[in-house]
């Protein structure tokens, strides 16, 4: 717990110097400049870890393998599972991204009294973390609104499909509760379960908490406390367009509440955060040796490009060189020679 402890901690360290900031000092202006900065952090960060990553070699084809590879005529290949071509690699690489494919079949080993080892039916993980990314995509997909003026068609037509149901005459969003749904589900999992919270840092807990922080500030906004949309637009068209007098003058002109800037900052240091940590596996998924190349290893003979030439000496290279000695001492030799030590064939 001591790790969750430091990683929450962090977070609400985060919330007390925004509020000591805009409600004390007055740093509006400052604030409202952040998300410049971590988006140009996030965004160099992100491409530098892509290049290096790119620059990486993988001299072998590794893929994991979840069925059988292709073999004989009569043995059925598992064409997503292990796939052979491009295209199973794109239908497995799909299935995965979108999908969470090899997490649905997650299973929980356990040793029972007896010493035997049994497997179980698990699939909360893949259920949490399913809803905590498509829940975190679609309502970041759904504030494009705040950035985009006029607002697409796309845009409006998705708000309405999210927010189709109405409590009490308000607008219930149902990504956003998708969202906290699924990410309550994973802070649970790493609390409650010893294994996982055995080996999980500091670094695993504080991104999950800083979402978690971005999930309940947007929602106290959006249902308990609301904001002045008008304002909080005006910054949001600051930021989309890189002016930073825009966003001064909207702090300037604006009353903005304290909870709209620690929902902004929270989201400034996820950005800022997000290239040096585990949240990169967004990308890395795509630069997986083990999930995006095709196991044709039976196929196709695969040369490592970083071998270094090697000069090489063979055995008949080496028996001509020293079959004088071998013969001596009574080696048996593979190649017959004459006089002047030419290498004849064998004579059987």
């Amino acid at each position: 717990m001591k790790n969750a402890g430091i990683a929450a901690g962090l977070v609400l360290a985060i919330l007390a110097i925004v509020f000591v900031g805009t409600e004390v000092l007055n740093l509006d202006a400052f604030f409202g400049i952040l998300p410049l900065i971590a988006m140009a952090i996030f965004i160099i960060g992100f491409i530098y870890r892509v290049l290096n990553w790119a620059k990486s070699p993988v001299p072998f084809r590794i893929p994991t393998t979840a069925g059988q590879q292709k073999s004989l005529d009569f043995i059925k290949q598992n064409k997503i599972d292990n796939p052979s071509t491009k295209g199973g690699v794109i239908v497995r690489m799909f299935l995965e991204v979108v999908f969470f494919r090899s997490l649905f079949r997650n299973s929980k080993a356990e040793v029972t009294d007896e010493g035997n080892i049994t497997y179980q039916w698990e699939k909360w993980l893949w259920l949490f973390g399913l809803c905590f990314h498509w829940g975190f995509f679609l309502t970041v997909f759904r504030h494009l609104r705040l950035f985009t003026d006029p607002v697409p068609g796309f845009v409006k037509a998705w708000e309405m499909i999210d927010g189709a149901f109405w409590v009490d005459l308000q607008q219930i969003y149902l990504t956003g509760f998708i969202l906290l749904l699924g990410i309550t589900g994973l802070i649970a999992r790493r609390l409650y379960m010893d294994k996982v919270r055995y080996v999980s840092l500091v670094q695993d807990f504080f991104p999950i908490f800083l979402i978690f922080g971005i999930a309940v500030t947007g929602m106290f906004m959006r249902y308990l406390t609301h904001v002045d949309i008008t304002a909080v637009k005006a910054v949001a068209m600051g930021i989309a367009g890189f002016n930073i007098g825009a966003i001064l003058e909207a702090c300037a002109m604006y009353d903005i509440s304290v909870n709209f800037w620690f929902h902004l900052t929270l989201v400034c240091t996820l950005l800022i955060y997000f290239p040096t940590s585990k949240l990169m596996h967004a990308a890395g998924i795509f630069m997986s040796p083990t999930r995006n190349m095709a196991n044709n290893n039976r196929m196709v003979r695969h040369i490592n490009p970083w071998n270094p030439d090697v000069e090489v000496h063979s055995y008949q290279e080496y028996e001509h060189e020293f079959h004088q000695k071998m013969k001596a001492v009574g080696l048996p030799l593979d190649w017959d020679y004459d006089e002047e030590g030419n290498q004849l064939p064998k004579k059987n």
